[in-house]
């Protein structure tokens, strides 16, 4: 939902930093001194004040607070739940940075996930303001919009063929080639790892592509689609398996990517891979001990059968490496592990190189958006050997789960590759103004200003 709109006799919006606000105040009448007063305000960070008209009825001006600090998007996020419903003007003194900040965090903090609902309130909404960029804004929130949707939409209705659905509709909306492996296609296509796992789903796996542009450096976005996760055989308990509807947003995150680079016309070609299945239980479901073939040639013993996502993201790695290009990035609600080190908020981050992972974490902190950095530690390679097959998919020591989740993928991606891995969360387990608890599209921002810096920076 973009909130970004058009509307009559808004109210203006003013910030102030406590520092400033006793100037601030002074310059206001006797009547307006009482009413501040009453209202005990200070300009606390994300404190709102109201201020009456002259008929005591009808607001003035609003007043939000800034604390010590400055105006940033975490703060704009919230607005739009902290202010009374209603449609506001921003103050033309607002620098074209501030003004970008405010209208991106009215956007992204005015989403909900309403599908389902009857009813919905109104939150307050922001007239565009002359000084940004709206389409840079729009597409932003419409981009993030979309992948909390897919994120959020529970499994019923989001198994792989409506994941597959969603690419197709970006590709015919922005005149992208779309394509479409599944069943028992993938067998004969050369995706094994993804029919293996995807073959008891209660929809047929797929392993699905947009390309675009024909001009530029080759982006390649590969993002897991594992649009419910039981656990397969090594099932999860319930605890474990309520928020599986999720377990596809990395190619959520993915697919909002490729949304940005193709609606900002970033100059770039563009390949998205995202392997769309169900790991589910049955008659043909994997097992623990068999032995998988993948698209690379390498075998893989399958330990536990709930470390499925590297298995199909190993064909979608090792089809994007055909391309050769320029940059891989892939997106993965990969392992709990990376939550435990990190906690929700801070997607895991691993490269090929150091500076290709800071130059990343560089960019997410420009834009609000953070990772962390993480290191691909050689050492524990041998937590993936096997004594039947070239590798097994899943570490027995309990140890640096979301390191040697890396390694596992980084066999799958030529040495001299730049490549990028995210294990991300998509999701927000706490509520907080203008950020609802449901999906988080972690690293979307961040890795669209990586490839604006990367390929568009001049």
């Amino acid at each position: 939902m973009i909130t970004i709109i058009d509307a009559p006799r808004p109210m203006p919006l003013r910030f102030a930093t406590e520092a400033d606000w006793s100037s601030i105040r002074n310059g206001c009448n006797r009547t307006e001194q009482a009413w501040i007063r009453t209202q005990a305000f200070n300009a606390e960070r994300g404190r709102v004040l109201v201020m009456p008209a002259a008929d005591h009825v009808t607001p003035s001006t609003v007043w939000v607070g800034l604390g010590a600090g400055s105006l940033d998007l975490a703060l704009a996020q919230g607005l739009s739940d902290r202010l009374p419903g209603g449609d506001y003007q921003l103050d033309e003194t607002l620098s074209r940075q501030d003004a970008t900040t405010v209208a991106l965090g009215f956007a992204l903090g005015s989403y909900r996930f309403n599908r389902y609902k009857a009813l919905s309130a109104c939150p307050a909404r922001l007239i565009p303001p002359a000084a940004v960029n709206a389409h840079w804004i729009h597409s932003f929130a419409a981009a993030d919009a979309r992948a909390r949707d897919l994120i959020n939409t529970p499994a019923q209705d989001m198994g792989p063929g409506e994941l597959a659905g969603a690419v197709a509709a970006v590709a015919e909306r922005y005149g992208a080639v779309y394509h479409d492996v599944h069943g028992d296609a993938l067998l004969s296509a050369g995706f094994p790892a993804v029919h293996a796992v995807g073959r008891s789903g209660a929809q047929p796996p797929r392993l699905v592509t947009l390309t675009a542009g024909t001009d530029g450096p080759l982006v390649a976005l590969v993002g897991k689609g594992v649009c419910f996760d039981t656990g397969g055989l090594d099932l999860k308990p319930a605890s474990g398996m309520s928020l599986m509807k999720k377990d596809m947003g990395g190619a959520a995150v993915a697919l909002a990517v490729a949304e940005l680079v193709l609606a900002l016309q970033l100059p770039v070609k563009l390949l998205l891979i995202i392997p769309a299945v169900e790991n589910g239980i049955g008659p043909h479901a994997f097992r623990p001990g068999d032995i998988l073939a993948t698209r690379q040639g390498l075998t893989v013993e399958v330990t536990n059968t709930d470390a499925e996502g590297r298995l199909v993201l190993a064909d979608a790695l090792a089809l994007a490496s055909e391309a050769h290009p320029d940059v891989l990035i892939d997106f993965a609600t990969l392992t709990g592990a990376a939550r435990v080190a990190l906690g929700p908020e801070l997607p895991a981050a691993y490269g090929s190189s150091d500076g290709l992972v800071h130059a990343l974490a560089d960019a997410g902190r420009a834009v609000a958006d953070p990772v962390w950095p993480m290191p691909l530690w050689s050492g524990y390679e041998d937590e993936l050997n096997s004594r039947v097959a070239d590798l097994q998919n899943a570490s027995s020591s309990g140890f640096a789960g979301s390191v040697t989740a890396a390694l596992f993928l980084r066999r799958f991606v030529p040495a001299a590759q730049d490549w990028l891995h995210l294990d991300l969360y998509a999701w927000n387990p706490k509520e907080r103004p203008g950020r609802p608890v449901g999906a988080d599209a972690h690293t979307v921002r961040a890795v669209f200003e990586f490839l604006r810096r990367r390929y568009a920076s001049g």
